[in-house]
């Protein structure tokens, strides 16, 4: 059973793992800046106060963070996961790298040696992998350091966090703003970054980012 402590803890751990404070995380997800005060948990006459399930939703969108990484980061499923089941591994790759030939196939799945791994607090899919964040283009929300897991797979929409891979050797870790057929519009969160649009022909391969970690 989730508790309230655990949910708040989540909230904070989750702020924490991005390099927020509470009020950040807040700002970040489009919500009132007070919206997870600690004076906002207890009300007045004691009783306990729940973040509603839309402002969750909104700060796991906002991080790329699944709901399972998000309880996991507060301890919901430390004991539930159990000493002897070991936590599920994704390859583990440094950006830099990335832009490198060898790493990944014609489908845009991991491939070839000199990956590390990484392991998550939850499931994955198949070709799922990993990348450790080099540069300031995602400030606030990743910093120089952060591991990003990729999904090759899952869809992705405007205002996802993505990480598309160029032919030239280009690694960028951007959100999606606008594709069409020929092209496609991306956006750094740090605004000392322009955008950038990029010719569909000139893509290597493009994955969604479903959760992050420091």
């Amino acid at each position: 059973m989730v508790s309230h402590v655990d949910i708040w803890n989540a909230i904070d751990a989750l702020a924490e793992r991005h390099g927020l404070s509470a009020s950040g995380l807040a700002r970040v997800a489009g919500l009132d800046a007070t919206a997870f005060n600690k004076s906002k948990r207890i009300s007045k006459d004691g009783r306990e106060r729940w973040p509603s399930t839309e402002s969750i939703a909104k700060v796991l969108e906002a991080t790329g963070e699944s709901f399972d990484a998000f309880l996991s980061g507060g301890g919901a499923f430390v004991q539930m996961r159990g000493p002897d089941i070991p936590r599920p591994v994704v390859p583990l790759l440094g950006l830099a790298q990335a832009g490198s030939g060898g790493f990944f196939d014609s489908a845009g799945f991991p491939a070839g040696q000199g990956w590390d791994v990484v392991e998550l607090p939850s499931s994955h899919e198949d070709g799922t992998y990993a990348l450790e964040v080099s540069g300031d283009s995602m400030l606030p929300l990743y910093r120089d350091g952060d591991v990003v897991v990729v999904s090759p797979t899952a869809q992705m929409r405007r205002g996802d966090r993505v990480v598309v891979r160029t032919k030239s050797g280009e690694v960028l870790v951007k959100v999606l703003h606008r594709q069409t057929p020929r092209t496609v519009e991306l956006h750094s969160l740090n605004p000392a970054h322009p955008p950038r649009t990029i010719d569909v022909q000139d893509i290597e391969g493009m994955g969604r980012i479903i959760w992050a970690s420091q």
